[in-house]
């Protein structure tokens, strides 16, 4: 019988909540995603105490629910540099942390069924014969090689036969232990209600279970990062979508690797079934927040404009009545809700099944056997925030993966440990400012959420 929770069960399950705290550390990490544990992996091997705090569970949120994809394909150049070193990471990690986290090389296709589509994708070859990438654009008959007999629906494709996929429910809770035998602190069940700061600089955070002094916190919090930091005095443009996601039971399928286009994202899985997704359905649920950035968002809005899914309803509801201010003697909003865990969209279920069996009718008869769905944290150019705040030194944000983060975690774990330490690093970390988004400079989204 099909284990229908091997993916959910990464959320479920009791809380862990610490026996204790330590009183102080070099540096503290709020969020216990891909980014937080990866860049708490890096520290605690450099030497550095590293206290890592997670509201629920490891990888609990989106870095335990996206599609698994480890791609440098299609990547905004900025991130481009920071997703190399993660590729090169993701390549030697099983070894190094002793542990399995599915890493697999099968390529990236992204597939065209039109020759507009065929151009855009043609558009991004140039950013891959700058990086000297192993990327080529594939005909229709090429494309035979990779997807068998069913290519004759795609024009063709852009490929990177270098590009890769990895287990999300395994990956994160095995870099944390990983950390955590390099001796960091990790804490699960441990909710930041707050920073401590003394002398205009930062000095710790305030736990649900008492004080943590440092002189150096880094928020990693993921979609929960912007309203964590509105209450610190920090605006973070960030809005939600709802992803929603499915594996299959084992299919006859040649795919190796991942394959999107417009009906389908789809990659095979280690377990010899396929995590798939609907190609053009991005599902927004409006907020305060919403209006609040809404300019800031237009021209990402524009770009995403037919596939996006407007809704109103629960959470607008939550988001108005959350408060903006609290004391940090009592229980915060981290508390109540320890984990975002949204149902999976049944319309965007029924979708994409029926896109699944067209685009490769093999499925017709294979059973989808676990759905879930999680809220991905988007910025208004679907590129990071990554660096220190001017107005508050030793405070660090990076948020804002937008989809992209499962693939990049391991490589901006290492450049933030770079970053938080002083140590060397070749990331421009001008181009992931905050202030961006303030100063004036054009908001240009290269990719997609």
């Amino acid at each position: 019988m099909q284990d229908t929770a091997i993916v959910n069960g990464t959320w479920s399950g009791r809380l862990q909540p610490p026996d204790g705290i330590p009183q102080s550390a070099d540096i503290v990490i709020i969020g216990g995603g891909i980014v937080g544990v990866s860049t708490a992996w890096f520290l605690a091997r450099q030497g550095v105490s590293v206290v890592l705090c997670e509201k629920g569970f490891i990888s609990g949120e989106q870095s335990g629910r996206n599609w698994g994809w480890v791609r440098v394909q299609g990547r905004d150049p900025r991130e481009v540099p920071m997703m190399l070193d993660a590729m090169e990471t993701w390549r030697t990690m099983a070894d190094e942390i002793g542990e399995d986290v599915g890493y697999a090389e099968g390529g990236c296709l992204f597939a065209a069924r039109t020759d507009k589509e065929m151009d855009e994708l043609a558009s991004w070859h140039s950013v891959a014969l700058d990086y000297e990438l192993p990327t080529r654009m594939l005909s229709a008959v090429e494309l035979k090689e990779h997807v068998g007999d069913v290519a004759g629906q795609w024009k063709g494709a852009l490929y990177t036969s270098t590009d890769g996929r990895a287990e999300p429910h395994l990956a994160g809770p095995a870099i944390a232990r990983a950390a955590q035998q390099a001796g960091a602190r990790i804490l699960t069940g441990c909710a930041v209600r707050g920073l401590l700061r003394e002398a205009g600089k930062t000095a710790g955070v305030v736990t649900e279970f008492g004080e943590i002094r440092a002189p150096t916190v880094v928020c990693a919090a993921g979609a929960w990062t912007s309203y964590f930091c509105r209450a610190e005095g920090f605006d973070v443009p960030q809005l939600k979508v709802r992803g929603t996601v499915a594996r299959t039971a084992p299919a006859d399928v040649p795919l190796q690797g991942n394959l999107f286009d417009s009906k389908v994202g789809i990659r095979r899985r280690q377990d010899g079934g396929f995590t798939v997704a609907h190609g053009s359905i991005l599902d927004h649920g409006i907020t305060p927040s919403t209006f609040r950035y809404s300019l800031k968002f237009l021209p990402a809005l524009a770009r995403e404009l037919k596939v996006l899914r407007i809704r109103f309803g629960k959470d607008f509801i939550e988001e108005v009545t959350r408060p903006t201010r609290w004391a940090l003697d009592e229980q915060s909003p981290f508390e109540k809700q320890r984990v975002l865990n949204p149902k999976p969209g049944k319309g965007v279920l029924r979708a994409l099944r029926r896109n699944l069996n067209i685009t490769f009718p093999q499925f017709t008869n294979v059973p989808i056997v676990e759905s879930w769905a999680g809220m991905v944290e988007t910025t208004p150019d679907v590129v990071p925030v990554i660096g220190e705040e001017a107005s508050l030194p030793g405070f660090f944000i990076a948020t804002g993966f937008s989809g992209h983060g499962f693939g990049l975690g391991p490589g901006a774990g290492k450049a933030i440990a770079a970053l938080v330490t002083g140590g060397d690093s070749p990331i421009d970390f001008n181009a992931f400012r905050r202030g961006r988004f303030f100063d004036g400079s054009k908001i240009r989204p290269y990719t997609a959420i």
